[in-house]
């Protein structure tokens, strides 16, 4: 289905909410006056036709009230999966007991970045989705950051719930932010106007966003709602920021028109949405300037226009490409390894069979495993 207004998210027939730390902890507590109102407005939705995902953080925050780690329990490594280690069962209980008061059952899903990278993985988180959902429960789901570290770990729920919205196959996500949306400025500055809708995640749009959480609780910021956004729009799927600060902020947000949209700008393959929001990239390929316009048109990856190498990469792995200027051209599977490239820069195919001592592949990243951007 096409969303091309906030008002249209509240159609959706399945639907992912993200709700932030901030929004859902005040001083080491549950706000439950304001996510019993949330409770209300999911099973309104879900009254209406709406299938409903919650991605959830809080677990750090509450975990680390209950065991009084200082800087809300982000002070170290094993600070923060201490406190997750405690918080997820807080948070899990919290959801279960608001969401039963309407008779619907939460279901906790914890992941790590690897249940959404590994294309198996990734299919069987969404077959657990779609059976959670089939059977009545609504999925509550968040990073399982008991176990992440720093080189494994997604860092913030926006992108975690694009790709949950991936697997899913859902029409839109909404994020429940402590801003109105996005600005095209610092929203502190008197003059910062907001925008109501985004045809498309450009540079220029990344040039508006700031990287730090206002909260001081959360790991995002408007850099990871961009981000969230752009995995969703290549994937044929709607992003909506909102303020969440509200009662019932979905039925605020709706009724005023207030936030902002930003539009589906792909229906990409199942496998190539799915290439295209990998966030963990084992190594960078560099090419030449007619490399990048053959890429520009469509065309695969050839060792003739590659001219750096970084990582240490197997075969099969996921690596960046990045253009002559230093620009991001997009990413994909590539068929060497990283010593195998390196030996093969800059050669013609008639010339990498020698360095090799084998019959080339077709290309260092086939196009049908490469996805732009």
């Amino acid at each position: 289905m096409t969303i091309d207004t906030l008002s249209g998210l509240v159609g959706a027939k399945r639907l992912v909410i993200k709700v932030g730390s901030a929004l859902l902890i005040e001083g080491g507590e549950a706000r439950s006056g304001w996510l019993a109102t949330l409770a209300s407005e999911i099973t309104d939705l879900r009254t209406r036709g709406t299938q409903v995902i919650v991605v959830s953080s809080g677990a750090i925050a509450l975990g680390a009230a209950k065991l009084g780690l200082a800087k809300g329990g982000r002070g170290s490594l094993a600070d923060a999966q201490a406190a997750a280690s405690v918080g997820q069962v807080e948070l899990a209980r919290l959801w279960s007991e608001m969401l039963g008061k309407h008779d619907i059952v939460a279901a906790q899903m914890l992941v790590t970045l690897g249940d959404l990278e590994d294309r198996r993985r990734y299919l069987n988180a969404a077959a657990t989705l779609d059976r959670l959902i089939e059977a009545g429960a609504i999925p509550v789901v968040n990073e399982n950051d008991s176990v992440a570290t720093e080189e494994i770990r997604f860092g913030d729920n926006d992108r975690l719930a694009a790709r949950v919205a991936q697997a899913a196959k859902a029409d839109a996500v909404l994020l429940l932010s402590d801003v109105d949306g996005l600005y095209d400025r610092d929203p502190k500055e008197p003059d910062a106007e907001l925008i109501s809708t985004v045809e498309g995640v450009t540079p220029e749009i990344i040039a508006m966003a700031t990287k730090e959480s206002s909260s001081g609780l959360g790991s995002g910021g408007m850099l990871a709602k961009l981000q969230a956004a752009r995995i969703a729009e290549r994937a044929g799927i709607a992003l909506a920021i909102i303020n969440g600060k509200h009662d019932a902020p979905i039925a605020e947000a709706v009724n005023a028109n207030r936030g902002t949209l930003f539009l589906a700008q792909g229906d990409e393959n199942a496998r190539k949405a799915w290439l295209s929001g990998r966030l963990a990239p084992a190594g960078v390929l560099s090419v030449d300037e007619g490399c990048t316009k053959a890429l520009a048109k469509g065309a695969s990856l050839l060792a003739a226009g590659l001219t750096d190498v970084e990582g240490d990469f197997r075969r099969g792995d996921l690596v960046a490409i990045f253009g002559a200027k230093g620009e991001r051209l997009g990413q994909g599977l590539v068929e060497y390894t990283a010593s195998e490239c390196r030996a093969i820069l800059g050669l013609r195919e008639e010339e990498q069979a020698e360095r090799l001592g084998y019959a080339p592949r077709a290309a260092i990243i086939h196009r049908d495993h490469m996805v732009r951007g």
